[in-house]
């Protein structure tokens, strides 16, 4: 979980990465969830979300570059709206455009 969350700019620092993880630790609203591979089973990203009443943010998420471009952002997104059908998935300034994108494909 580390390794993918490293991939993240602001992550890249190991003493800043601990803290974030801690911080996801301290709180029952705020969840990681790792994401496996379908033909492999190995473990290609990590979702970070923080939960409220209303919303479910969309705070981190990182995908192994080997993975990338095959949707798995969408993948990922549409399980979370599954887990939380009551609850309007937002994002953060670095996430927003993953989700307004997510928004747009699915209306289409």
């Amino acid at each position: 979980m580390m390794g993918l969350l490293s991939f993240i700019p602001d992550l890249k620092d190991v003493s800043r990465l601990k803290s974030e993880i801690e911080w996801y630790e301290a709180d029952e609203n705020r969840q990681l969830y790792l994401w496996r591979s379908e033909e492999s089973t190995d473990i290609i990203a990590v979702v970070g979300v923080e939960i409220s009443e209303e919303m479910v943010l969309l705070r981190h998420i990182s995908i192994n570059p080997s993975y990338r471009k095959e949707g798995i952002s969408y993948q990922i997104i549409n399980e979370l709206e599954k887990k939380a059908p009551d609850k309007k998935i937002i994002g953060t300034l670095e996430t927003a455009p993953i989700v307004a994108k997510w928004e747009q494909q699915r209306s289409e």
